[in-house]
């Protein structure tokens, strides 16, 4: 395994953030995405990785700069040279014990790239460059493997999309246009799996998509559960003498019968124009009548009402 700085290009006297900034380079160059006609990449890639594991952390960077493990940070005590595969059968458990001539020793996990958790790691760096949800505790970035994370992607809907089940064409945070097919039922915060659609992975292939979906505010409609609620502006004449007004509903405009003297938030019912239910049937779409005065006035109307109440 070589020296992490040679596999970074970078000085032993380099600074955290010019490590970092050698990482971010080198890996956006390497990805396997990236080549996908070089079977080496996923090699240098891991590579990449298992140097940053190591430098990027300031406590490893140190054990390592003190000879206490190798490039792969292995523990160089006596005796353990071999630990690891093949090795010390408790290679990956923290021990602590006596070593040759009484020293003191402390064989920890390296587990190379899930230990040091709790630093701005590889996973936040992946995070970055290719808006995946790389981050520690979800991921492996070592060259033993990788298990597959989830990418996280939020999709805004209309009322009118969560009600027609389409195929929705979405912007992944990575650049990639990915056609998302909305269930017959959907509501707000539910999340929907697509296998395969999700964050590169060092070994190749991709994990798995998360789409999380979220209403969007409908300027005419108002969700409660899955019936919708919708304002109907009357005039007064309508309102006093009754009358058929259309009303707009996700299916298209229908005819409403406004009942002679209809006050204002009277509600009216117009079954089966709401959200599809999980039954298989569709809620209700109810109408509330706003009684509406003409604008600038009514010379007319004023008159009858100062007559009414001479």
């Amino acid at each position: 395994m070589r020296n992490p700085y040679d596999v970074l290009g970078v000085a032993k006297t380099a600074s955290p953030k010019e490590i970092k900034a050698a990482f971010r380079k080198l890996a956006k160059q390497h990805h396997p995405d990236q080549n996908p006609n070089d079977p080496k990449a996923k090699d240098r890639f891991a590579a990449l990785n298992q140097a940053y594991e190591i430098l990027g952390d300031e406590k490893r960077r140190g054990e390592f700069d003190r000879g206490e493990i190798d490039a792969e940070g292995k523990p160089r005590f006596a005796g353990f040279e071999s630990a690891g595969a093949g090795g010390d059968p408790f290679a990956g458990f923290r021990r602590s014990g006596q070593g040759p001539g009484g020293a003191r020793f402390e064989f920890r996990s390296t587990g190379g790239p899930g230990a040091g958790a709790g630093f701005g790691g590889a996973g936040d760096i992946f995070s970055d460059l290719f808006g995946s949800t790389f981050s520690r505790g979800e991921a492996d970035f070592g060259p033993r493997g990788a298990q597959s994370p989830d990418m996280k992607v939020n999709l805004d809907i209309s009322i009118e999309e969560a009600a027609t089940g389409i195929r929705k064409t979405t912007l992944f945070p990575d650049g990639r246009k990915v056609g998302v097919q909305l269930p017959a039922y959907v509501e707000d915060g539910q999340e929907i799996r697509i296998k395969g659609e999700g964050a590169l992975l060092p070994t190749g292939g991709r994990g798995d998509a998360v789409v999380k979906i979220r209403l969007r505010r409908h300027p005419r409609y108002t969700l409660d559960g899955r019936d919708l609620r919708v304002d109907l502006p009357v005039s007064l004449k309508d309102a006093v003498l009754g009358a058929k007004l259309p009303v707009e509903t996700l299916g298209g405009r229908v005819a409403v019968t406004v009942p002679p003297w209809s006050s204002s938030d009277r509600v009216l019912r117009i079954k089966g124009r709401g959200l599809p239910t999980k039954t298989g049937d569709k809620a209700d779409l109810y109408v509330h009548v706003r009684v509406m005065l003409p604008e600038g006035g009514d010379r007319e109307l004023e008159a009858l009402m100062k007559k009414r109440d001479a």
